[in-house]
């Protein structure tokens, strides 16, 4: 696929069958344990792919590394176990990236276990080489997702710790979302203004120094 090794494209499939979906189930979990009832309705709170699976998001993780899934819906609005709704949204938001991360420490844990090296001849380099690319995928989509650009997690998670002030301001870009979403990944960089990088590389180069590796 478009010059992909093998190694590469299994560890996206990896990413692709468990993380998204753990990801969107870990959006779908935490509503539901502030009182949204709305993910249990839709039948969310599964971890089959088929139901989390977007077409283009996956598309997008094949061929790049950065996608998305079938956005989980919520109601923050139901959440009562919180006092406020945008709490609650920033909660259910973060619980995403946070899979992630927890998927990534433990298939670095794995890997530093040494397990991994008693597969015998070849084999052993070849499922560390997929360990390792699915740990940087699954850092990647923590990255691509953080980015506070609605309809981002990231946007959701700034919102629920910002001032009112602010926070009205990023739901009012809702509407524009897919053109700023646009504008800042593909056009302001042939400008020369990455603000992708500037936002996530330090991130990026956080979360692999914590990693287990």
């Amino acid at each position: 696929m478009l010059g992909l090794s093998a190694d590469i494209l299994l560890a996206r499939l990896v990413v692709v069958f468990l993380g998204i979906p753990i990801h969107e189930w870990a959006h779908g979990w935490v509503a539901h344990l502030l009182g949204d009832s709305t993910p249990e309705r839709e039948g969310r709170l599964s971890l089959n792919p088929i139901t989390h699976l977007d077409p283009v998001g996956t598309l997008m993780i094949l061929l790049t590394g950065f996608g998305w899934g079938r956005a989980a819906r919520v109601n923050p609005y139901l959440m009562h176990r919180v006092k406020n709704p945008r709490t609650g949204m920033a909660l259910t938001a973060l619980a995403g990236p946070l899979s992630n991360f927890i998927q990534a420490f433990l298939l670095a844990l794995i890997l530093r276990s040494g397990v991994v090296f008693l597969l015998p001849g070849g084999a052993a380099d070849w499922v560390a080489m997929i360990l390792l690319y699915a740990i940087a995928v699954n850092i990647g989509l923590i990255v691509f997702n953080m980015l506070p650009i609605p309809p981002l997690d990231g946007s959701r998670v700034l919102a629920g710790v910002a001032p009112p002030r602010v926070a009205e301001f990023i739901e009012r870009l809702e509407p524009v979302a897919p053109i700023l979403l646009i504008a800042v990944l593909f056009v302001l960089p042939q400008l020369g203004l990455d603000v992708v990088s500037w936002m996530t590389e330090p991130l990026y180069a956080f979360l692999i120094r914590i990693l287990p590796l």
